[in-house]
């Protein structure tokens, strides 16, 4: 029998199928073809850097779900998959990036198989590894079936995280402590960018102690001076300068899973206007994570956030935060809950949010965030240990 390295236990994975059938159930689906690959992962541990090709996991309402994929594709998924090797289908070589045929009239052929050729099927419209190709050929192939958008169905049930799923972001939080760390230190007047960077994601791979480090979903965001006016530049090869700020966006990962932490540095004396935001900024965090508990809503964090930025007279728009744990690239939110003004999803004990409270003002941006976990009782409990202030290195 082949030997896995798996994840999770059983039960984990029993009670992830569980949760996505009751969601299924609810939305009128009798097959559920899921594409997202951190909702692949989720549900069958599957993990390669294979996105690039048409893949995804089927989950019937009986048995256990299936993996398809690019047929050089269906080895790894029998190394890292829970299910047993019948559940996992590949397709040829000859599917892909071809002008002739495409690997959806494969993926039409397994189904018809399956004996559910006329039922509803549910798909994730709204994703970046959906494409409209793919869902005009499945559609022309299943003319028979119904079509359903079940665009975020198994997001959703990740928002709550389990013990074990907890216990992993806590070791990305210890490689993310790690990092920007190392960038703080690092950081100097002259050295280059792009060896900065290099620096960080020494760090991130390497890991700490036994906690190995894996590739986070979204690359180094590093930007100084005016290019931290904006939120997600990433680096380039010019020196750092004096009389700048510098932010870092930055996470550790674990086996796929994040703790997002962002803080920033000045390198020399910060003007007033700059300790000023700071203050504010430190106070309207205290306040969100005072409203960040078990009962109140998304939105109670992002308003008391807000509110005190209001009191300072600083004017800021957008989203606070969003759900975070398991992800692939390009990005490390869950998609689902924002914490924004209008979003009025009720906070339970096991949700884990990147709170990003970071300003971006007109000539430089300061960002100081926390990834938080929503407990039992009292307000969140952020999981990684870092000063929270802007760091000055004059």
């Amino acid at each position: 029998m082949l030997q896995k390295d798996l994840p999770f236990s059983q039960t984990e994975f029993d009670r992830r199928l569980e949760l996505t059938r009751m969601a299924m159930e609810d939305a009128g689906i009798d097959l559920l073809f899921v594409t997202d690959p951190s909702n692949q992962n989720w549900l069958t541990a599957y993990d390669g850097w294979s996105f690039y090709v048409h893949q995804g996991v089927m989950v019937p309402m009986e048995g256990d779900p299936i993996w398809w994929g690019r047929r050089m594709d269906s080895f790894g998924a029998r190394r890292t998959c829970w299910m047993a090797e019948e559940q996992i289908l590949g397709y040829g070589d000859h599917f892909v990036q071809s002008t002739e045929r495409h690997p959806m009239q494969d993926l039409a052929g397994r189904i018809y198989a399956l004996g559910l050729g006329s039922v509803r099927i549910g798909v994730e419209m709204e994703n970046y590894y959906y494409s409209a190709k793919a869902h005009e050929v499945l559609t022309e192939m299943l003319p028979d079936a119904t079509f359903v958008d079940a665009t975020a169905l198994v997001n959703w049930q990740r928002l709550i995280k389990s013990e074990e799923e907890i216990a992993f972001i806590r070791k990305a939080a210890k490689i993310s402590e790690k990092v920007v760390q190392t960038a703080i230190d690092k950081a100097e007047p002259g050295l280059k960018k792009n060896e900065l960077v290099a620096e960080i994601m020494k760090a991130g791979i390497a890991g700490v102690d036994d906690i190995w480090g894996d590739y986070p979903a979204i690359v180094p965001l590093t930007p100084s001076g005016l290019d931290a006016t904006a939120a997600h530049l990433t680096w380039n090869g010019d020196e750092m300068r004096k009389n700048e700020a510098t932010f870092f966006e930055l996470s550790g990962c674990y086996r796929r899973y994040h703790a997002p932490l962002c803080r920033t540095v000045y390198l020399g004396k910060p003007p007033k206007e700059v300790l000023n935001a700071e203050k504010a900024q430190l106070e309207g965090i205290e306040a969100g994570l005072a409203a960040a508990r078990a009962g109140n809503r998304a939105c109670d964090i992002a308003n008391a956030f807000i509110g005190v930025l209001q009191k300072h007279g600083i004017h800021r728009e957008g989203r606070c935060g969003y759900p975070i744990g398991l992800s692939y690239p390009p990005d490390w939110g869950e998609r689902t809950a924002s914490i924004r003004s209008e979003d009025e999803t009720v906070l339970e004990p096991g949700m884990v949010f990147h709170f990003m409270p970071a300003l971006w003002l007109e000539t430089w941006g300061l960002e100081t965030t926390e990834t938080i976990l929503i407990k039992e009782t009292g307000e969140a409990e952020t999981l990684c240990d870092m000063p929270r202030k802007l760091f000055v290195k004059d």
